[in-house]
């Protein structure tokens, strides 16, 4: 009597769950009521660079008289705290139409943030809400949004507003709305989707970042940005087909009818040929808005197939919003989510919105996995899920049934009750070496049988029964055949060296390191999976490879173990680390965040491979010194760097009651910075200036000011003799001075404190970061008494021969000196004599002409 039997052949293998994980997540929280979450987007390029921007478009800023205009804000991703960015300062424009100063632009609710999108160091942003006032005497404007472009990391930015056109009202471009969505190329091209322009038909318009930048002048409304390519006006059947409208686009209504929501998912399976996939997922919950939003994950689960995740702002319990995981497969998406991420916050006024925006496929900790940004405008918050969980041990399929290319194979066979064996076969392949990295671990196969429960009975109504001592299951195992001998076993013999590029780290300096290893395996056999660990300090940060040559090709990643809080750096060296090879590569660090608690900056390196015997080399510690390290830049100026001696219109004053009374005004001020890159603290700063010279007095200080950690002490009282504040001078007639002859103080002309008596300024400066300052500012008189044909010179304490030098030149001006009347009198009298005798002299010549006229006359009637 035949006996079916079924025979699940089960391939094991150490699977594997990867989930987000939920636990490490960083939550970032705005003001409250700013739709903070709105749109989330990474920014950077390496783990330590990395930063999270998030939109929030109903934010307040600094504009002046814009009320909720809209924020981008930038969150450090290993921390909580935000800040905003800038990226328009300037508030409403006005502009004169028919003579009167008119508003032509609103930034209020214009929704800024609500798009945001990153492309290297490039950022933008945009306000699909804005509008403008045409230049027409119409009351109406246009609601035709604007967007703002930053090239250089955000430093600076430039306006980007292509619908801001002469095509005005809804049959151009008046309600286009540029901006509701946007993204870049892969080439970094941006991309806007203007769903309102020409009744609704909708645009895309697309322009390089060269492109806009080149066009942008802050001065011009409108703006014509060459190479911009843009879809057009068409026939009026497509009127409201909304082209660029990203989301609720309302594609396969009718068949969610209760706004459950649907995601269509297309196969590509050719140069622009697509084809509709077996599964599409649905919503569960009406008025949920599955489908909102998509982030792309990469292969989580590695499988060879990419996963998805769907956000769902209004499901779940209390409508908080959720996130749903696919996995994917060669016929597109499971029909199951393998994970799904609920909203945590309850809001009284709007439902939480988690999921309302999703960005992923970046790889922030770089631990191998994506990341994910989660948005939740509704209480104002966006969340990272840092990393990937792994809850057993990472491996993943080896081999694979060749009848049913899966893991399992189930058979149906008949077996006679005479006892008679029959012989089946199944054969396995193994996946390509490619598609793996364990080649060590035995390949387990187990088959279990059982009697068929649904086989009818015999003909006396009796089931068959397996016998006693039967064992429904069997297990083999299988080797990989490696390439070490007869015994299959490998013994690797891993030895590293290491070098560094210095060995003392500066507290306050980035302090960039290069660390040179050779990984060599000398032993008979490979080490498979071979990788290079490093155990970072707590305040290194990894910032890439240095390749010594084309050859290298090393990848390496972070993996950050929680529960002792330590971060590790793991490079591959090979699967296998072929006997005999040798690495050579340089790996490239930072550690700018030393505390003054370091003694010693540490890292361990270690070479671990899976090989049974002799897996490991030894431990190298590479150590550097921690030390404090400053130089300062100490400099300063002579304010003004000549004075005249006298100075012009000055007069002598009977009293000593305003600081004019003494002299010009002279001022020194001095500045010390530190230029780092350590702190330092409790310096001394030490000012001299000549006081007096052989009894006569050269300087009269006045004030001093300090800006800064400083303290400063003097022998020597400013403005000891309490004059006033300095006035205007008046011209006198009295008081003259008369001129004395000169006679220099000092020989060679220069008055320092090595020739002269000397005040000085002690000064304590507090403590000083990297690019602070203290400035110091001494202002004096010169006392005019003196009369000093030399060069003076100010000078502060002495570094590299620097010091403030104030020239003191001489006025030789005769106007300034007295002339006595009689002087001048005689002068006059003198002058009219020597008048009155050139006219008598030139009467005698015209005289003596005239007769010498009449002679010669005389004397010509003669000769006739």
């Amino acid at each position: 009597h035949p006996m079916p039997v079924v025979l699940p052949l089960l391939l094991l293998h150490f699977c594997s769950s990867f989930n987000l994980d939920t636990e490490q997540r960083v939550v970032f929280s705005g003001p409250p009521g700013s739709y903070f979450g709105y749109s989330v987007e990474f920014y950077g390029n390496s783990c330590f660079s990395f930063s999270v921007l998030v939109g929030a478009p109903k934010a307040n800023t600094s504009q002046p008289h814009v009320t909720e205009g809209g924020a981008i804000y930038v969150c450090p991703w290993n921390k909580s705290n935000c800040r905003i960015i800038d990226f328009d300062k300037q508030g409403d424009r006005y502009f004169y139409i028919n003579d009167e100063l008119t508003q032509v632009e609103f930034k209020s609710h214009q929704w800024f943030g609500a798009t945001l999108r990153s492309h290297g160091n490039n950022i933008l942003a945009c306000a699909p809400r804005y509008y403008w006032r045409t230049e027409h005497d119409i009351p109406f404007a246009d609601v035709t949004g604007t967007c703002y472009l930053s090239v250089d990391s955000l430093r600076s930015f430039v306006e980007y507003a292509p619908c801001r056109t002469e095509r005005h009202g809804p049959a151009g471009q008046g309600y286009c709305q540029g901006g509701f969505s946007a993204d870049f190329t892969k080439d970094g091209r941006v991309v806007l989707g203007g769903p309102g322009s020409f009744y609704w038909q909708g645009q895309l318009i697309s322009a390089t970042s060269e492109e806009i930048v080149k066009a942008y002048y802050p001065s011009y409304f409108l703006l014509f940005v060459s190479g911009q390519k843009q879809t057009g006006q068409v026939q009026s059947s497509y009127d409201d087909s909304y082209l660029g409208e990203e989301m609720g686009s309302y594609f396969g209504y009718t068949v969610a009818l209760e706004e459950l929501g649907k995601v269509y998912v297309y196969l590509q399976k050719g140069p622009l040929r697509l084809e509709p996939s077996g599964t599409n997922p649905v919503g569960s919950q009406a008025f949920s808005r599955f489908g909102t939003s998509l982030a792309p994950l990469g292969d989580l689960n590695q499988d060879g197939f990419n996963d998805i995740a769907v956000g769902c702002p209004f499901g779940g319990e209390d409508q908080q919003g959720q996130v749903f995981i696919y996995n994917g497969y060669e016929e597109g998406l499971e029909d199951t989510p393998t994970q799904i991420l609920s909203g945590q916050w309850a809001s009284s006024s709007f439902p939480a919105g988690f999921g309302f925006a999703l960005r992923s496929n970046k790889d922030v900790d770089q631990n191998g996995y994506p990341d994910l940004l989660v948005g939740a405008f509704g209480v104002d918050r966006a969340i990272q899920l840092d990393n990937v969980k792994l809850n057993k041990k990472e491996s993943t399929r080896r081999t694979l049934f060749l009848d049913s290319h899966q893991p399992s194979l189930v058979k149906n066979v008949s077996l006679e009750t005479n006892g008679d064996g029959v012989c089946y076969e199944s054969k396995l392949f193994l996946l390509n070496e490619g598609g793996f990295r364990d080649k060590l671990s035995p390949i387990y196969i187990s088959l279990n049988f059982s009697l068929d429960p649904q086989a009818p009975v015999d003909e006396h109504g009796l089931r068959p029964i397996l016998g006693y001592h039967t064992e429904p299951l069997i297990q083999q195992q299988a080797h990989i055949q490696l390439d070490c001998g007869e015994d299959n076993i490998c013994v690797p013999d891993l030895k590293l060296a290491v070098y560094g590029d210095k060995t003392i780290a500066y507290l306050g300096d980035e302090n960039s390191l290069t660390l040179i290893f050779n990984a060599v395996n000398e032993g008979e056999g490979g080490a498979y999976e071979a990788e290079l660990y490093v155990l970072l300090p707590p305040d290194a940060d990894y910032s890439g490879i240095a390749r010594n040559n084309e050859k290298t090709h090393l990848t390496c990643f972070h993996v950050y173990e929680a529960q002792n809080d330590t971060r590790h750096l793991m490079c591959d060296l090979g699967n296998p680390m072929k006997s005999g090879s040798s690495i050579w590569a340089g790996l490239r660090f930072t550690i700018p965040r030393l505390k003054d608690t370091y003694k010693v900056v540490q890292f361990e390196l270690q070479i671990q491979s899976k090989n049974a015997n002799n897996s490991e080399s030894e431990v190298v510690v590479y150590k550097l010194e921690v030390a404090a390290l400053a130089d300062v830049l100490l400099q300063g100026v002579s304010l003004p760097d000549k004075v005249l001696f006298p100075p012009p219109n000055w007069r002598m004053s009977q009293g000593l009651r305003e600081e004019q009374d003494v002299g010009p005004e002279l001022q020194h001020v001095f500045e010390l910075v530190n230029i780092g890159p350590s702190v330092i603290s409790q310096s001394t700063l030490e000012v001299r200036c000549p006081l007096s010279a052989q009894g006569q007095g050269l300087l009269y200080p006045v004030e001093l000011v300090t800006q800064g950690p400083l303290t400063c002490s003097s022998q020597h009282t400013f403005n000891a003799l309490k004059l006033k504040g300095t006035t205007q001078l008046k011209s006198s007639k009295e008081h003259r001075i008369q001129r004395r002859d000169v006679h220099p103080l000092v020989e060679n002309g220069n008055l320092t404190c090595s020739t002269v008596e000397c005040w000085t300024l002690q000064c304590t400066v507090g403590q000083l970061g990297r690019g602070d300052s203290v400035i110091l500012s001494v202002r004096s008189r010169l006392w005019a008494e003196t009369f000093i044909e030399v060069r003076f010179m100010g000078r502060q304490v002495q570094r590299e021969g620097q010091r403030v030098v104030a020239v003191v030149l001489w006025n030789k001006q005769d106007s300034l000196y007295f002339v006595p009347v009689w002087i001048i009198i005689l002068s006059v009298l003198a002058g009219l004599l020597l008048l009155s005798l050139l006219i008598y002299l030139l009467y005698k010549v015209i005289h003596l002409l005239n007769i010498c006229q009449l002679f010669l006359i005389k004397n010509l009637f003669k000769l006739k």
